[in-house]
């Protein structure tokens, strides 16, 4: 019964322009009598149908409407429908004048007031019915609802036959005020860019547009103010909120030289930025972009919908003309107006706006929570995936870890200090993450220059500092050198710096990946969901099986290519699992493709992640992956209830009406209020908290 609509919603006409200046409304507005219209300058100009969600393929955009809609208020919106104001006005008016004052209308008057005010609420969705007919389309809900004004028209209920023309504009209104309210919240969350930016050119500030900004150029970001491009930090030091970015409004220290990204609230002093990319190519860009694409990504229960939706309206006209004539075979005393009456009671019921409105509209509020905290999401139908979730896999670095090397002890049989001193200038001389750890350690310490350095592949270093002949390695360095060394150093689970001097053994130091801080918290919350967590990593067994004791993961698998993470996940999807696989998104893009969703990490600095994966967490939270898989779950719960609430006031209403006991406005009201409620019960989705 989820068949209930006439065409598919449009996810184009919600889609969300990054730059603001591209705002602009189609000319032949469509979805809607005033369906606020987003357009990318990227795509194909997209259009959707008409007040009434006519949503084919195929549409004509009949409705030329005028109104603003851009980034337009809800004010312009309801202004824009005064044909329809002066109607409901004109409506009220009669019927206060013959059911409360008493005053009997003449019956030539009463047909004149009341044409006036079918014309004025009903003119484009008749001329739409009359176009679509013209070129053989005639089963569209402005045919249904075309059909069944008239007939009333024709018993003679011309009240009722205007009132149910009224109140199905003005249950359009509220979907199109439903969706203009989403779409300026969506983008008043994400288009945080600003307008203006100072540039440094010939030794003054100038105010230009971010865009005319070139590659090179300094930039000055005063306090308070949004960063408007992607660089990397001049001045010494400065402090950012990330907030519009990760979701995290945790202050952000800054040091020279590190990346500062458009979005970013610089809360101190003022700083120098110097920008590495163009405003179009920024990080922020490519995210509103990615945001922007989501909503044309339609869920498996939109595209179903779509589907059945071809053969709905067909058959909701063959029962109302069954409902018509077939008493006339069964009822002996059949009156044709009144079985017509009851036929167009169905009709009216029938019209599938709840449906075609409520669920793209919370699969879009769904994308919008997620983006609200820190989570990108790019499509709908990722949404309705990850909530099919039973195992994820998980990169180790970067992902539960911090990627980031530290050092966790320092044994020597020498006077420390001298023995971190001479390391450290050693190893100063390596980029290797684990050199710049040590070095990093010894950061109070005065560093001698090595010299004769040797960096032997896969080993370590060798090298003079002063007097002194110095290795620093892994333990086959010092095998190599047969340098002899305590045999327990072989069964440490982390990394191993060993160290000789002159070639004897003189202590070692060994080096951790920090474990982030919610990781534990993010495994703890995907066993409460029913997901299994899977370790992978390339670093050493002892080390992943380290840390996957401290987080409580069951299974993880060490020593890993990037050809046996595949080769795991393949097994793992013969097992008949579905999968999430969350890494950096750089190195493991394969696996990526292979899991039903690729979620990437920190994806702010990394580009390919922002390609590749079908979810971003902004941050470095995996606790978020938990978040996602909520959002998605509360998602789906809402659009099944609304699909659930639409038709089963539907079908009530139908078999009343089929039985004569419900009226044109009792189907009408029915019809407005549950398409009211559904809009409401989606609007909740933007106010949950994960």
């Amino acid at each position: 019964m989820i068949a209930i609509t006439q065409t598919p919603f449009d996810y184009n006409a919600m889609k969300i322009e990054p730059d603001k200046k591209h705002i602009h409304q189609d000319s032949k507005d469509c979805c809607s009598a005033d369906m606020p219209v987003l357009i990318s300058h990227k795509k194909e100009h997209s259009h959707a149908a008409h007040d009434g969600h006519d949503h084919g393929d195929n549409d004509d955009h009949d409705h030329d409407h005028s109104h603003d809609h851009g980034s337009g208020s809800d004010a312009g919106l309801l202004k824009s429908r005064w044909m329809l104001w002066v109607s409901l006005a004109i409506l009220f008016g009669f019927l206060f004048a013959t059911f409360i004052l008493k005053i009997e209308v003449d019956r030539n008057a009463e047909i004149v007031l009341m044409l006036t005010a079918y014309v004025l609420a009903g003119n484009k969705t008749i001329a739409t019915a009359f176009r679509r007919v013209m070129r053989g389309d005639f089963f569209n809900e402005f045919t249904l609802m075309t059909i069944a004004t008239i007939g009333a028209f024709y018993i003679g209920e011309f009240s009722e036959g205007v009132a149910v023309m009224i109140f199905y504009e003005i249950g359009e209104l509220f979907q199109d005020l439903a969706v203009s309210r989403s779409k300026r919240s969506i983008k008043a969350l994400l288009d945080i860019r600003p307008e203006q930016v100072t540039v440094i050119r010939d030794g003054k500030d100038i105010q230009v547009a971010p865009g005319s900004v070139a590659v090179g150029e300094t930039i000055v970001v005063k306090a308070g103010e949004k960063v408007a491009l992607d660089g990397t930090l001049k001045s010494l030091n400065g402090t950012f909120n990330t907030a519009a970015l990760t979701g995290e409004s945790v202050p952000d220290q800054k040091s020279q030289n590190e990346a500062v990204l458009a979005g970013m609230i610089n809360t101190e002093k003022s700083v120098e930025v110097e920008v590495t990319a163009l405003f179009k190519d920024s990080k922020l860009s490519r995210i509103l972009e990615m945001v922007q694409e989501a909503t044309g990504r339609k869920a498996p229960t939109q595209l179903l919908i779509s589907r059945l939706a071809k053969i709905y309206t067909p058959i909701v006209f063959l029962l109302a003309l069954l409902i018509i004539l077939l008493p006339y075979f069964f009822v002996s005393n059949y009156v044709f107006d009144q079985w017509l009456y009851r036929g167009m009671v169905f009709l009216v019921i029938a019209c599938p706006c709840a449906l075609t409105i409520s669920i793209p509209l919370g699969y879009f509020g769904g994308i919008g929570l997620a983006s609200r905290n820190g989570i990108l999401v790019k499509g709908a139908n990722f949404l309705d995936v990850i909530t099919k979730i039973d195992t994820l896999v998980s990169d180790k670095t970067g992902t539960l870890t911090k990627g980031v090397f530290k050092v966790q002890k320092v044994e020597t049989i020498l006077n420390i200090n001298d023995f971190l001193t001479k390391t450290a200038s050693l190893e100063s001389y390596s980029t290797h993450p684990v050199a710049k750890a040590v070095v990093a350690h010894a950061s109070g310490l005065r560093l001698i220059k090595p010299t004769d350095v040797q960096e032997i592949s896969g080993h370590g270093l060798k090298g003079k500092i002063g007097e002194d002949l110095m290795l620093a390695g892994n333990l086959k360095l010092l095998d190599k050198f047969q340098v002899a060394y305590p045999s327990e150093l072989a069964s440490i689970a982390e990394t191993i710096v060993a160290v000789a001097i002159n070639n004897a053994y003189a202590g070692y130091i060994t080096i951790a990946d920090e474990i982030k801080e919610d990781a534990l918290e993010a495994v703890l919350e995907l066993k409460k969901l029913g997901i299994e967590t899977i370790m992978l990593s390339g670093d050493k067994e002892a080390v992943v099986s380290h840390i996957a004791g401290q987080l409580q993961i069951g299974r993880s698998y060490g020593n890993l290519l990037p050809e046996d993470k595949v080769r795991i996940v393949e097994q793992l999807k013969a097992e008949g699992r579905h999968i999430a696989f969350a890494g950096d998104g750089v190195n493991d893009a394969p696996v990526i493709a292979l899991a039903v969703v690729g979620i990437a990490m920190g994806a702010l600095g990394s580009d390919v992640a922002i390609e590749t994966a079908d979810i971003v967490i902004q941050n470095d939270q995996p606790v978020k992956i938990a978040s996602a898989i909520k959002v998605g779950k509360i998602t789906k719960s809402i659009v099944y209830q609304n699909i659930s609430a639409a038709m089963g006031v539907k079908v009530l209403v139908m078999i009343l009406g089929a039985g004569g006991i419900a009226t044109l406005w009792e189907a009408v009201f029915a019809d407005v209020g549950v398409a009211l409620l559904a809009i409401l019960n989606a609007f909740r989705i933007q106010g949950k908290k994960i």
